[in-house]
């Protein structure tokens, strides 16, 4: 099939981009490329996956209205794996105008391309931050998310409304994928992990926040990005018996679903350093600091829908995840 991937350039992007072109797909990736991190970065990884004669590589910002329906009108893509974003819960806090930009202009813009073009199926990127003040653990895709504490936050569950609209009006199968704490090889460097690895190899102290009493559900790029090839089958349908007082928020009457993709087992923050600390035979500096605003104490995903319709739920545990990132590190930085 044709697929459109967004943020081919990306993390999460470029591994999925990979994949499909594994599996014999026809790939266009649409990035920016812009400077939020080192971009040749961003080079690195699309040098991997350019020459391959079923990828092609287009330099598109998502916010650009005319370039964007030109894409679609061009292309024909069947399907639609939308991933590029203005990610960052922190910089939310210091470049609000980015995501509105990236965030919610360039969404709608991906939905106004599958709703003209007869798109099968959209999958986008969600996140788990969207749980907000959420306290009750797991994360279930039943629970309320109508109070986020970032701006990235609220726009990814704007993101989940606006798809929702665009499912009833138009009758477009979306697919919402909550990603909980991606970390892995080509991973991005405003990430802890990144941060972590290159502070520690450098003799420099890590910034430790709320004094490391956190529990993450870090979720292996591989186990993300199984997810989404399985899930790219699944096209949601119209469900003419569910109703807002019967049903759950995750699903609707309209061809519309969100899924959580997590590893199901936290890790508390202290754990995951020192499962740096062993992989690269160093122990870290810290810096105890206090809460930052925008984090949450705790993410745990509650995976069962997942797994009830692809038959698969992420499972990689932190000690294998991170070895293999502290390896792709060490050997591309050299």
């Amino acid at each position: 099939m044709k697929f459109l991937v967004t943020g081919a350039a990306g993390f999460i992007g470029f591994h999925v981009s990979q994949r499909l072109l594994s599996l014999g797909h026809e790939v266009v990736g649409i990035d920016n490329l812009n400077d939020y991190y080192d971009v040749n970065l961003k080079l690195a990884r699309l040098k991997l996956i350019e020459n391959q004669s079923l990828f092609r590589f287009i330099k598109l910002d998502l916010a650009d209205r005319e370039g964007m329906a030109a894409l679609f009108a061009a292309e024909h893509f069947q399907r639609v794996i939308h991933l590029a974003a203005q990610a960052g819960v922190r910089y939310s806090l210091e470049n609000p105008h980015a995501y509105a930009d990236s965030n919610l202009a360039g969404h709608l813009n991906i939905l106004e391309g599958c709703r003209h073009h007869q798109v099968e199926h959209l999958l986008y990127a969600s996140s788990s931050s969207v749980y907000g003040l959420n306290r009750k653990l797991p994360f279930s895709t039943d629970d309320s998310v109508d109070h986020p504490i970032s701006l990235y936050a609220a726009t990814k569950k704007a993101n989940e409304l606006m798809s929702h609209t665009y499912s009833h009006l138009f009758n477009l199968p979306t697919t919402g994928l909550r990603f909980f704490t991606v970390y892995g090889p080509w991973g991005r460097p405003d990430m802890a992990l990144f941060k972590f690895t290159k502070a520690i190899i450098e003799g420099r102290s890590i910034d430790v926040y709320n004094h490391g009493d956190m529990r993450r559900d870090f979720t292996y790029i591989d186990d993300i990005v199984e997810s989404i090839v399985r899930l790219q089958n699944v096209i949601p349908t119209p469900n003419p018996s569910w109703t807002v007082e019967t049903g759950t928020p995750a699903t609707s009457s309209a061809p519309y679903v969100v899924y959580n993709i997590g590893n199901s087992q936290p890790v508390r923050l202290m754990e995951y350093i020192e499962s740096i600390e062993k992989a690269l035979g160093k122990t870290a500096e810290k810096n105890m600091l206090p809460m930052q605003p925008g984090d949450v104490m705790e993410t745990s995903a509650d995976t069962s829908a997942l797994y009830k319709v692809i038959g698969f739920k992420p499972q990689t545990s932190v000690m294998d995840g991170v070895q293999r990132f502290v390896d792709w590190y060490q050997h591309f930085y050299r």
